[in-house]
């Protein structure tokens, strides 16, 4: 219908804008032949033509938007619209069973079956008659077996398949072995636009939710990845150093128990501090190892104030590794106690900042990116960036775990006031103080849900 209503307006209003453009021109046509055309007439004849491609233009945008509102974002297409939005933000199945709850079952009044053929096992049934019925579940399994191809269908109230789709009782998504049905009544009143959008969707979810799974089963049942998790927690600071007017905390919580993150805090002079913190690309294995390697190739080199050189260093160690799509972003800095000074080189890292105390507060100072990704692209020419410190200066290190953390409406931490405002009270506190008031707010924020990513952070206070 959507596509339909699109097609008709667009033609309609094509049609309608060249009939009034011809109508204006022969309005201004000389009323003899022995008149000829002035400029004016030209000219007018011109505004006219613009004026009415302009207006042309805006009234079918009016009408594109009216025709999608009334189609896809209203009646009872929008209770797909509304499950499809709500299935962007899922991560695991307990995630997909909450929304097939709120939105299919309670707003829809649809019943629902998730089906792993694969294995022949019953994921998810609603608790009514329809979805529980032995028969229903036995036509299934007749009708659409573990070979069913991907894609969406409808099935009548023989739940077999139908190409009628006023006659539809039902539509089903099938993508690699998952087999989605929806059990609804009133099928024939969804806008058939929206299954393409909601398909595409569901296959991001399924390949999605299998990964994660995979991976925490893999490291929550495998001795061998229980093994590499300590050796991995081996490569990070095992205590903080104690350092003269510099207080630092840390937090590191990995996904499943191998992780890409990572952070060093190494001791140059009585007042020079080398402080680093990252993420590698991925998960599992690779990210592991590339984790370990860069912590391995900072503690060897022996000039750690050469930011630049220890840079360089760290890319030819991970494009050695030959490993496919694998790089690191990260955050090298070197604090200078007695100069107060930051010297640093921020590789496409996205959240590092300086809250500095003023009259009015704390300013947020953004430590900007000034190099690219490391171990996939070409370096080239990199400058170390360098700021003055202040005496109570908080300097915030964080991986994107922290500020991409999202509650049940998919709104990022990050872009919240409430995060603003947690750092700016926590500026003021000691720095593992501060460090525990935003992990406690990560909780908070994520609800009773999974972390979706490794969180790992490293707060500086400066001059005390």
């Amino acid at each position: 219908m959507y596509k339909t209503r699109k097609r008709a307006v667009l033609i309609s209003i094509n049609v309608l804008t060249i009939i009034c453009f011809v109508a204006s021109c022969l309005m201004l046509l000389p009323q003899k032949t022995t008149e000829g055309f002035s400029w004016i007439t030209l000219l007018v004849a011109f505004i006219v033509f613009f004026a009415t491609v302009f207006w042309g233009n805006r009234f079918r945008s009016f009408l594109l938007a009216k025709v999608r509102k009334d189609t896809l974002e209203t009646g009872e297409t929008v209770i797909l619209n509304d499950f499809i939005n709500r299935l962007r933000f899922c991560y695991s199945l307990d995630d997909f069973y909450v929304v097939i709850g709120d939105v299919l079952e309670k707003q829809g009044d649809c019943s629902v079956l998730l089906i792993d053929r694969t294995k022949n096992y019953i994921l998810y049934n609603s608790p009514n008659r329809t979805s529980t019925s032995d028969t229903v579940r036995n036509k299934l399994d007749q009708h659409f077996t573990e070979q069913w191809p991907d894609g969406f269908y409808f099935f009548d109230r023989h739940i077999g398949v139908t190409t009628n789709y006023r006659k539809a009782r039902g539509f089903f998504m099938c993508c690699d072995g998952y087999h989605l049905y929806v059990f609804c009544r009133y099928t024939r009143l969804f806008d058939l636009d929206v299954y393409k959008r909601l398909l595409e969707e569901y296959k991001r979810f399924v390949s999605r939710s299998r990964t994660i799974t995979t991976l925490s089963e893999i490291s929550a049942t495998t001795k061998e990845w229980e093994q590499l998790a300590e050796t991995q927690q081996s490569f990070l600071p095992q205590k903080i150093p104690n350092i003269p007017k510099l207080k630092i905390a840390t937090y590191y919580r990995p996904l499943v128990n191998v992780s890409g993150d990572y952070f060093s805090i190494l001791p140059i002079d009585a007042s020079k501090t080398l402080l680093m913190l990252g993420d590698v690309s991925g998960k599992g294995l690779p990210a592991a190892l590339i984790m370990g390697l860069v912590m391995n190739t900072v503690k060897i080199i022996e000039d750690k104030e050469d930011l630049v050189g220890v840079l360089h260093a760290i890319d030819k160690a991970i494009k050695g590794m030959h490993l496919q799509d694998k790089y690191t972003v990260l955050f090298l800095s070197i604090i200078d106690t007695e100069k107060m000074r930051i010297r640093y080189i921020n590789a496409s890292m996205s959240d590092p900042i300086i809250l500095s105390p003023s009259p009015d507060g704390y300013r947020i100072k953004p430590l900007t990116s000034n190099a690219s990704l490391i171990g996939i692209l070409d370096v080239g020419d990199v400058n170390v960036a360098e700021k003055r410190l202040f005496r109570g200066d908080t300097i915030l290190m964080a991986t994107d775990g922290v500020s991409e953390v999202m509650d049940e409406s998919g709104v990022e931490l990050g872009d919240t006031d409430i995060y603003k405002k947690t750092l700016m009270a926590g500026a003021a506190k000691e720095p593992q103080q501060m460090v525990d008031d935003i992990v406690d707010l990560i909780m908070k924020y994520n609800g009773d849900k999974k972390l979706h990513d490794d969180v790992t952070m490293m707060i500086a206070k400066v001059g005390y």
